[in-house]
């Protein structure tokens, strides 16, 4: 009896409720921001607050094996004072997955976010509901949280991530009083906001980015290990369906969020294919992606 009871203890203790992520945050400032010793203390307090609310959080419904928690990375860099308590900066969050059968984990999301403005007191409590806003802070950190997961979510099953994207657009509409935010879906001269990420991912017209993401990792880089040659096939055909959301809409956040998250990935990738499949790589890659063009020119 006892030997069951400890075995049964052994395989629930590898099994993680509330722990999705395994998230490293870095809270920083600009070399022009002149950061006081009580800045410096405030900083380092919302970096751990930061890291226990996106590791403690219980964000899905589902039962994660330690080892199976997304790799999650968080940057934010302060640039700004805002009065005693606020702060102004920007965010990079970066997740991954792991590639089966291999040591390689590919990046399933790198978006930097301009419009990071917090009030934080430091000790103070990070809470958070999705039925209803409770601080700029927690919204964000909430918000990508789930942009993350949906993700992932969508890079191992067709659209398999929607649940997660509905809540972060959830997210975003609690938020939206803060208008001329990026919450506010009427924020004058820009569409790279929060609200249009989420709102995006959602619409049918960008569909094909999402069966791209399961195209992309599923049937492409998951089995690379066996089939290389194949795989970059399936990834290149799965890049050239992007192509109608970019004859719709040309250089929309998320075709760029794709890119910021592929693009050296991408070049590494068909560096090692041969001349048919690079030349047609950098053809449809320059298209899409033209920011990135001179880059892309190194894979032939």
């Amino acid at each position: 009896m006892k030997t069951l009871i400890f075995s049964i203890f052994i395989i629930l203790t590898n099994l993680v409720i509330g722990q999705e992520l395994n998230c490293q945050v870095t809270v920083t400032s600009t070399p022009d921001f002149s950061a006081t010793a009580n800045d410096k203390e405030i900083f380092s307090d919302l970096e751990n607050n930061i890291t226990e609310f996106m590791n403690t959080t219980v964000w899905t419904d589902d039962l994660f094996e330690i080892e199976e928690r997304i790799n999650v990375s968080i940057l934010i860099t302060i640039t700004a004072k805002n009065g005693t308590d606020g702060f102004s900066g920007q965010i990079q969050i970066q997740s991954t997955r792991p590639v089966y059968n291999t040591s390689y984990n590919t990046t399933t999301f790198n978006h930097i976010d301009k419009n990071f403005d917090i009030v934080y007191l430091r000790n103070t409590a990070l809470l958070f509901s999705v039925d209803r806003f409770r601080s700029n802070l927690t919204s964000i950190l909430a918000f990508y949280a789930y942009m993350v997961l949906g993700y992932d979510y969508d890079s191992f099953s067709l659209k398999g991530g929607t649940s997660y994207f509905v809540k972060a657009q959830q997210v975003a509409n609690n938020a939206q009083h803060l208008t001329s935010s990026d919450w506010d879906p009427n924020k004058k001269g820009s569409r790279d906001t929060r609200y249009y990420i989420v709102d995006n991912a959602l619409q049918s017209l960008f569909e094909p980015i999402r069966a791209t993401y399961y195209n992309y990792h599923r049937l492409g880089f998951d089995v690379m290990y066996s089939d290389p040659e194949k795989a970059r096939q399936v990834i290149l055909q799965s890049i050239n369906a992007l192509d109608r959301v970019n004859r719709s809409r040309p250089g929309s956040v998320n075709l760029q969020v794709f890119f910021n998250t592929k693009s050296t990935e991408l070049i590494s990738l068909f560096s090692q294919a041969d001349n048919g499949v690079k030349n047609a790589a950098v053809n449809i890659l320059k298209r899409l992606d033209p920011i990135n063009a001179s880059k892309y020119e190194s894979i032939l």
